[in-house]
């Protein structure tokens, strides 16, 4: 699964150097949820309509070993990136009582639309997605609204709203990821106690990196912060999948007594990340003229219309609730011993899975 994993904080970081240069002062996301999204369409994509998506999502790092082989060895190349999402989205859906964390997939197709029954299948194995008719060209309203309320119900309650009213015109097939995380911390604190927590100073950043972990300790926050109050930037600018991956990495950790001064902060974005993945790369997809989706159905004509992206994130003294959903619309062409961390000034911050050593949400806090 190191593979998916990497390919994975790849495209986080990417998204992330893309998302920054918008004017908002926080930022918050989940890649994971903006990957899977993706990874369904890709499933249903051909030609360079899937080279291009693969790219971005850096799949074809994972695939690029097959280049010069036989067509039917890349084929299963490409399936192993399928099978590595299903292993991952089975570890993550394991049953616990220490958290809540809930992933779901679900496609609304047109019900009067022939679709591959291949695809529908890969889908629901794959990606565990459930498979739903709509009437999106009598009803697309009423489509959106059954879509939406899918969506709250999955996020508590936190995402409303995911598909703005008449984002369903000419839409054939509608792929929605939801992901939810409730969290305790597996100490509770407040901001004038002492604890052991997992401490790491990067002299060559000029930052200081700190893991807390939640209850259970299958998940994790890691916090990024500057040593300087205006080094955000400087670090954001040096941020690479590299460092992320080596900064997550169990080895590179210490147990240490920090003394921990976490704000409360609470945070809800909205993304509408069309041109934000054309300028990444992914541009056929969006294309009336160049877009192959093929493996979704036999005929030409299918491409994406919009792909949105909500969040919301609240952290408190008792630990952190954080909910993300994705929408894909497919139309039809018409170090010292006892350290200070006090989050003071701005500062990035991310939760991992740490078993599979996923990425599941990605923050930037300048306004808490």
């Amino acid at each position: 699964m190191n593979s998916l994993s990497e390919a994975n904080t790849h495209f986080a970081v990417d998204l992330f150097q893309q998302l920054k240069k918008s004017e908002k002062d926080n930022i918050f996301y989940s890649p994971l949820s903006i990957s899977l999204a993706l990874a369904m369409t890709y499933s249903g994509a051909q030609g360079n309509t899937a080279l291009q998506i693969g790219k971005v999502l850096h799949f074809n790092d994972i695939t690029d070993s097959t280049r010069g082989r036989a067509s039917t060895a890349h084929v299963e190349k490409l399936r192993n990136v399928h099978q590595q999402f299903q292993k991952l989205l089975t570890e993550l859906k394991k049953p616990t009582d220490a958290y809540d964390l809930s992933i779901a997939n679900r496609l609304y197709g047109e019900k009067e639309f022939q679709f591959r029954q291949e695809y529908m299948e890969n889908v629901k194995k794959f990606y565990l997605a459930s498979v739903e008719s709509a009437d999106f060209r009598n009803a697309p309203e009423e489509s959106r609204k059954k879509i939406n309320s899918w969506v709250e119900s999955q996020t508590k309650g936190k995402i409303n709203d995911l598909l703005p009213p008449d984002s369903l015109e000419f839409a054939i097939l509608v792929l929605v990821n939801a992901v939810y995380f409730k969290g305790l911390w597996d100490k509770k604190f407040d901001t004038k106690s002492t604890g052991e927590e997992k401490f790491w100073l990067n002299k060559d950043m000029q930052a200081k990196i700190l893991e807390i972990p939640y209850k259970g300790k299958d998940l994790s926050m890691m916090l990024l912060l500057p040593n300087e109050v205006d080094g955000l930037k400087k670090l954001e600018d040096k941020l690479t999948a590299e460092k992320l991956m080596e900064w997550t990495s169990s080895q590179n950790m210490s147990e240490k007594t920090v003394d921990l001064c976490l704000p409360r902060f609470q945070v809800e974005e909205s993304y509408d990340l069309r041109d934000t993945l054309m300028s990444m790369g992914m541009v056929d997809a969006f294309s009336p003229q160049d877009a192959n989706f093929l493996g979704m159905a036999e005929s030409w004509g299918l491409f994406v219309s919009k792909i949105v992206h909500k969040s919301f994130v609240e952290v408190n003294e008792e630990g952190t609730e954080a909910t993300a959903a994705t929408g894909v619309v497919v139309v039809e062409r018409t170090s010292p011993i006892y350290e200070s961390f006090h989050c003071n000034h701005p500062f990035l911050f991310f939760i991992k899975h740490n078993k599979t050593n996923s990425i599941l949400f990605l923050g930037r806090v300048s306004s808490p």
